[in-house]
């Protein structure tokens, strides 16, 4: 019986690739599309022709990325400044945000009310604004969660796990939901990334305190000895699965096996994360054996992208 679902997934993915979708001329909404993952999504919908409506907070950033859509190819690239964490109109932003702290050692857990904010009801606000026009053009969601909604990374907690409803994992359970009530009225691809080039893995987070700052310590601990895919490749691989019609993608896929580990063998992924993630009671952050692995043996330059490299980052 699992040799014959395979056969059939296969043959569906294959037929969905012959017959993938042709997006030249027709309309995309990018939400989130200043920096990172949704600036490259842009590039490459451009390249295919399609029109965008492109929002973001950050004004001059989202300008420079609607330049650069128009020199690739798209006919029409609209720049919104908006923010998502607020219903202002209905072209509005998911620019995500990372909480990096451990639970216990966070003061005032209100102060992190922006990462659901954003992260989750600015793509519900979004949603709802969006659904009636895509009911009647046949259109498409694509979700982008994360592969943390299932990998219990410590300082991550807010932004990942599910037990306390975090971000991510909110996202995934919303669209989840949205596909059973919509049906095959609008397709909705759920994106897990796993470690993609972004502001993120650039050390963009939200430290205890509720501040933006930029932490490449953090960094390194979090992600430790962990390859990460460069940006281009990753929004690629997500518009192929957008216009083929996926209903799940895990980028890169190799990132699909932790959700099997997590499943069959999840009291080792515990233990693990653990050890390699936490530094030892009372010492920095910057003990945790994530780093000390990443820095004795000189993996990072092989491992990150060159532009995850520069020491200088700024947080706006």
């Amino acid at each position: 019986m699992d040799l014959i679902n395979g056969v059939m997934n296969f043959l569906l993915y294959v037929l969905r690739s012959v017959f993938s979708e042709n997006v030249a001329g027709k309309v995309v909404l990018i939400a989130g599309a200043s920096s990172g993952i949704g600036e490259h999504l842009a590039y490459e919908y451009a390249r295919r022709g399609a029109c965008l409506v492109l929002a973001a907070r950050r004004r001059e950033s989202l300008r420079e990325v609607a330049d650069r859509a128009l020199l690739l190819g798209s006919p029409d690239a609209i720049a919104v400044h908006a923010d998502i964490s607020r219903i202002v109109n209905h072209l509005v932003n998911v620019a995500g945000e990372t909480p990096a702290s451990l639970f216990e050692e966070t003061p005032d857990v209100t102060k992190l009310a922006p990462a659901m904010d954003i992260n989750f009801w600015g793509y519900v606000y979004t949603t709802h604004f969006a659904v009636p026009h895509l009911r009647r053009s046949r259109g498409k969601i694509i979700a982008i969660a994360s592969s943390a909604a299932w990998l219990n990374v410590p300082r991550l907690s807010f932004y990942g796990v599910r037990r306390i409803l975090a971000s991510k994992a909110a996202v995934i359970s919303f669209y989840e939901t949205l596909r059973v009530e919509l049906g095959s009225d609008i397709g909705i691809t759920v994106v897990t990334p796993g470690l993609i080039e972004s502001e993120m893995t650039k050390g963009k987070f939200l430290d205890k305190e509720g501040r933006l700052v930029v932490n490449q310590v953090i960094r390194d601990v979090i992600i430790g000895p962990t390859p990460i895919e460069t940006v281009g490749k990753g929004a690629e691989a997500i518009v192929n699965s957008a216009c083929r019609g996926d209903k799940y993608l895990t980028e890169p896929s190799w990132y699909s096996a932790t959700m099997y580990l997590k499943a069959f063998f999840s009291e080792i992924v515990v233990w693990l994360n653990r050890v390699l993630f936490l530094s030892p009671p009372g010492a920095a952050a910057r003990e945790a054996l994530s780093k000390k692995i990443l820095d004795l043996t000189g993996l990072k330059k092989f491992l990150y992208p060159p532009s995850l490299l520069s020491p200088v980052v700024k947080a706006d």
